[in-house]
């Protein structure tokens, strides 16, 4: 844990030493004064554009979406879950503008779309055949870990408090909930969201780029 007298440039790599390397992802700037983002070191000194491609190709066929009516400050941790877990890409459904310091700049290499409701989001989810999974302590949601969870999907996310809206209910294939055993009634958004995305990736997924050697 770092405390209050941490300085920024203790975080990642400083200049790159002469001569640079010819390697046309990479930022000139970024090698000039070094990389101080929360990437992992396999892309330090590369550009943003140079990040998605690389990851585009390995993207996992899942999906996140969540509805944003009340401005859920939850979204930017869900964003930044989904870029951790390699999402394919996060749906915002609602409002279009949603509270992005939680993602602490990771929706720079997470592709985010919006729609303007549920309806939408299903008509987008039907014309490619995803079926969307709503994630909610509902009566009759099936325990996570128990449930016949579609390796290609969209999962679902209510807003903070009310959780899935009504058309949200009846816009899902079937409601998943994450098991609970304090006195809580439900965990945030953001907190379910990574439950539910490494329930995917314990199922379905890869190693991922972390531990990655650097170019």
């Amino acid at each position: 844990m770092r405390d209050d007298t941490s300085r920024l440039d203790d975080v990642g790599v400083g200049p790159h030493p002469l001569p640079w390397p010819d390697d046309d992802r990479l930022d000139a700037e970024l090698l000039a004064v070094g990389d101080r983002r929360n990437v992992v070191d396999r892309y330090r000194y590369w550009r943003v554009d140079a990040i998605v491609a690389d990851l585009d190709p390995v993207r996992h066929p899942f999906h996140v979406a969540i509805e944003n009516w009340e401005h859920d400050f939850n979204i930017g941790t869900v964003v930044r879950n989904a870029n951790a877990f390699l999402a394919e890409a996060v749906h915002i459904v609602g409002r279009r503008r949603w509270n992005r310091r939680g993602a602490m700049v990771t929706d720079r290499y997470q592709h985010v779309r919006h729609h303007p409701d549920v309806a939408a989001l299903r008509s987008w989810a039907d014309v490619e055949a995803i079926p969307v999974v709503g994630i909610d302590n509902l009566p009759g949601s099936i325990p996570i870990g128990e449930a016949a969870l579609p390796e290609r999907c969209v999962l679902l996310f209510g807003q903070e408090g009310p959780g899935l809206s009504a058309p949200a209910r009846d816009a899902v294939a079937m409601v998943c909930s994450i098991p609970q055993f304090g006195s809580t009634r439900s965990i945030n958004a953001g907190v379910a969201s990574g439950i539910a995305m490494y329930e995917w990736i314990r199922r379905y997924g890869s190693a991922g780029v972390s531990g990655s050697a650097p170019p």
